[in-house]
């Protein structure tokens, strides 16, 4: 069973979602500020994180520090009243893999937790073909199929930067990391080759309004599906 941290200062959103998570059957431990927060992720070594920000004794940005410094790994889930990208980027540098703004469904929120759980099990690597949207992704065969069922042959980099992207929807994926895992180099050169792709893929998905490939300054990109 999915054991998850869900740390949460509002006592009646609080008891909603996590009555809510329950009755889909997670296994949720709930604290109402940070510092119990940090308490309860040791204690329980949940598998995912599902932190607000704005908390008493610890905010959630310094308890996603926190949780990284022994677990790099865990996945976590900033939720926010705000929206300004300031504080989406300060979240992604915090260690957080995905945002959810306030009011939420709670619907949403489960999708993205199960995303993030098999992203993160690694469970996207190895298919033999990707839905997202209304498109198709073959990796193996580098091709992608649109919503009119059109196939589109793309290069290796732009195929091996899609995989990456599906890898971390819903998530930040780090510029840096896209440029050592394909180039090998994050030289400047490479870096513009890599906004050439990223534009080309971007025109590619265009038929899609929901598929989204958001830059994230001085971060990366955060791939929206």
């Amino acid at each position: 069973m999915t054991k998850i941290l869900y740390v949460e200062d509002e006592p009646a959103l609080g008891k909603i979602v996590k009555e809510s998570l329950q009755s889909r059957q997670y296994t949720v431990y709930m604290a109402d500020d940070g510092l119990a927060g940090l308490r309860a992720f040791e204690s329980n070594q949940p598998d995912i994180c599902v932190l607000d920000i704005m908390l008493p004794k610890m905010d959630g940005y310094a308890l996603a520090q926190e949780i990284r410094k022994t677990t790099p790994k865990m996945p976590i889930i900033f939720l926010t009243a705000k929206s300004q990208l300031d504080d989406v980027v300060k979240g992604f540098k915090a260690g957080g893999n995905d945002y959810l703004k306030k009011p939420f469904s709670l619907e949403e929120l489960i999708i993205r937790i199960e995303n993030l759980l098999k992203l993160t099990s690694g469970q996207v690597n190895n298919q033999h073909e990707i839905s997202f949207g209304k498109f198709m992704f073959y990796p193996k065969r580098y091709e992608l199929k649109d919503p009119l069922q059109n196939i589109r042959r793309l290069s290796h980099k732009e195929a091996g930067i899609l995989h990456l992207l599906l890898q971390h929807t819903n998530s930040t994926l780090e510029r840096k990391k896209i440029l050592l895992e394909l180039w090998d180099d994050d030289s400047y050169f490479n870096s513009r080759n890599l906004d050439v792709y990223i534009t080309k893929l971007r025109d590619y998905l265009k038929e899609d309004p929901a598929v989204q490939i958001i830059t994230i300054k001085g971060i990366g990109y955060y791939f929206s599906v």
